[in-house]
């Protein structure tokens, strides 16, 4: 029988270490989220080599009493629980207590920190888990910390790291998703020497998600906000258009922690569905308010996975609140033919590093908040912003203050007609120009060119016309004749007999003619004249790709999204009275702006873009 050892406190330390320092990414967020919890309002990252050779995290929070700084590096040892119970309860961002005895067991640690209260801060150096050096020095309040030389000591784990490219990669999309929790934080991040990215902390997350995703996200916005009796939700959502072909640009935080929740992710894309064709996904970025014991965040190491107390709840209400939000907007793509650009001037608050600051002249300082000042009260920006040409003081209505914060918009013409083009007020006021390409059909409405899709358009009309008569059980049918001879899997022949009532219900008429075979004698008017075969075994393939018993509302809704089958095609003729029927037709719909692929109906284009293009406007 093997002989059983006692490990060394060291070896038990790496080991542990392990659970929580994966790589840079964990150093990153473990010191960050301390120095949020430290009531930090300015943090600034630095990382080399992807965070492997150095991780600087310098905050303004309220440091660490001289007397805990040793304590703080003891495991288990925290400041936000006291017993279990306080676990039920947790509302800060990190609580275990073993992030920083991990981090110094496996790289070379130092700490500089100093309280409000103290003259005098402190100096801690530990290296490998073993104290070095311990000393009074002077120092800004708040907190940085060093992190050199990650795995030092375990060099098979720090074989196990990627590039510093892609660790720094990590790092980087970390400390974006900070940003967006925390926008009444000033986040500075600092990658190689060079600046990735500054927010100004002013409590703006539009102006974050600019800082993080440019302009042309930030201008497909739409506020968001929903209050529910288990949970409150803020934020933005995208526009249709600005949709991905993953996952990456869904992001919410829940009680300033970002997680991942599929109850939450398939409620918001469920009220999606109507607007994105298949395999698309929607930006957005929400903030959750839960109370703690609602949720469980200790279910995972990296605390990144949740579980929700009332998740079937929650999906039904985000769902239906994504949806109706999205309805209530017009949703026709602006295009843009032009570029300009433009300048933003955000003033921040940066805690700099320790090494830094200690050198950093006071009257340079003080210029520069003079400076700052001045473009705050609006006293240069005619100089430096405009130019000496603006003659009229229109301009103040493209700058968007917030606290501290100014924001310079692009120009835009204002646009003293905002009735939506796809109603029934609209109807008289439009005017059809002609069709294109066989395809397109341009329409003048007030000083703005619309083009229609007549393929999207009809095929959205079919779709609609047929979910209101399968919900009203007014469907119609159509005989075929001769009858359709359906060859069906042991698989697709499961599933008809399982869906075998709301076939017939929606207005199929199926025989079974034995070993597998089944004749299809008819079918709901507004799907005749598609190819029957194909479009009732698409309708399989996709049941069993997406189960959906007890759900009939969404069975329909899978029967409804193959009118695109029957609808008229691109590069077919219509007469101008088809096409004004059409349009017609659109105007009494919830939802006009997109096919049920989620392709759009109708694009527009401004009468300011077109005069740009032809440089009638300079």
């Amino acid at each position: 029988m093997p002989v059983i050892h006692l490990l060394s406190q060291s070896t038990i330390d790496k080991i542990a270490a392990g659970e929580v320092v994966e790589r840079p990414l964990s150093v990153v967020k473990e010191l960050t989220e301390n120095a949020i919890d430290a009531g930090a309002d300015a943090i600034t990252v630095e990382i080399k080599e992807g965070g492997i050779s150095l991780i600087r995290v310098t905050d303004n929070g309220c440091g660490i009493e001289k007397d805990q700084v040793k304590k703080a590096f003891l495991r288990h040892a925290t400041s936000k629980i006291t017993s279990i119970d306080d676990l039920n309860f947790v509302k800060s961002l990190g609580f275990r207590g073993e992030a920083l005895s991990s981090i110094a067991a496996v790289a070379q640690v130092e700490v500089i920190t100093k309280t409000e209260a103290d003259i005098t801060g402190v100096r801690y150096a530990i290296s490998g888990g073993a104290e070095e050096e311990l000393e009074e020095i002077g120092a800004p309040k708040g907190t940085t910390f060093l992190v050199r030389n990650l795995f030092f000591n375990t060099p098979v784990r720090k074989k196990f790291l990627k590039q510093p490219q892609t660790e720094g990669s990590y790092v980087s999309d970390m400390m974006e998703h900070l940003a967006l929790s925390h926008p009444e934080i000033a986040i500075k991040f600092v990658q190689n020497g060079q600046i990735k990215f500054h927010t100004s902390g002013n409590g703006n997350l539009k102006e974050v998600i600019y800082r993080i995703y440019g302009r042309d996200i930030e201008r497909a916005l739409i506020p968001f906000e929903f209050n529910a009796e288990h949970f409150k939700v803020s934020g933005f959502i995208g526009k249709p258009e600005i949709n991905r072909s993953n996952r990456n640009f869904e992001t919410y935080f829940v009680n300033g922690r970002y997680v991942k929740n599929d109850i939450i992710t398939k409620a918001v894309e469920e009220g999606y569905r109507a607007y994105l064709m298949q395999h698309k996904f929607p930006f957005f970025v929400f903030h959750f308010m839960m109370e703690p014991d609602m949720i469980d965040v200790n279910v995972h190491p990296a605390k990144m996975e949740i579980r929700l107390i009332q998740g079937n709840t929650l999906y039904e209400q985000l769902s239906q609140s994504v949806q109706k939000c999205l309805k209530e907007i017009e949703l026709i793509p602006d295009v843009v033919l032009s570029e300009e650009k433009e300048r933003r001037i955000v003033e921040t608050k940066v805690p700099e590093p320790f090494e830094k600051r200690r050198s950093a002249m006071v009257m340079e300082e003080s210029s520069v908040q003079d400076f700052l000042h001045k473009i705050a009260e609006n006293k240069i920006i005619g100089k430096e912003i405009y130019g000496k040409n603006n003659q009229n003081e229109g301009i103040h209505a493209n700058i968007i203050k917030a606290n501290e914060h100014i924001l310079v918009e692009k120009p835009v013409q204002l646009n003293l007609f905002e009735e939506k083009f796809l109603t029934r007020e609209a109807k008289d006021e439009y005017r059809i120009l002609g069709q294109i390409f066989d395809t397109y059909w341009l329409i003048a409405f007030k000083d703005k060119l619309f083009i229609m899709d007549q393929h999207a358009a009809h095929e959205k009309v079919k779709y609609e016309r047929l979910v209101k008569e399968l919900e009203a059980k007014m469907v119609t049918s159509q005989m075929l004749n001769p009858p359709v001879i359906l060859n069906l899997t042991g698989r697709e022949e499961v599933l008809l007999k399982e869906y075998f009532d709301s076939f017939i219900e929606f207005g199929f008429e199926i025989e079974d003619f034995g070993c597998g075979s089944y004749a299809l004698r008819s079918m709901p008017t507004d799907l005749y004249g598609c190819n029957e075969k194909e479009l009732f075994t698409d309708i399989l393939d996709g049941l069993a790709e997406n189960p959906l018993k007890g759900k009939p509302d969404i069975i329909l809704q899978k029967l409804a999204s193959m009118a695109c089958k029957a609808a008229v095609k691109g590069n077919a003729q219509m007469d101008v009275k088809e096409a004004t029927a059409l349009i017609e037709e659109l105007f009494t719909l919830e939802n006009p702006y997109h096919c049920p692929h989620g392709r759009p109906t109708i694009i527009s284009m401004s009468k300011y873009e077109i005069e740009k293009k032809f440089k009638r406007i300079i």
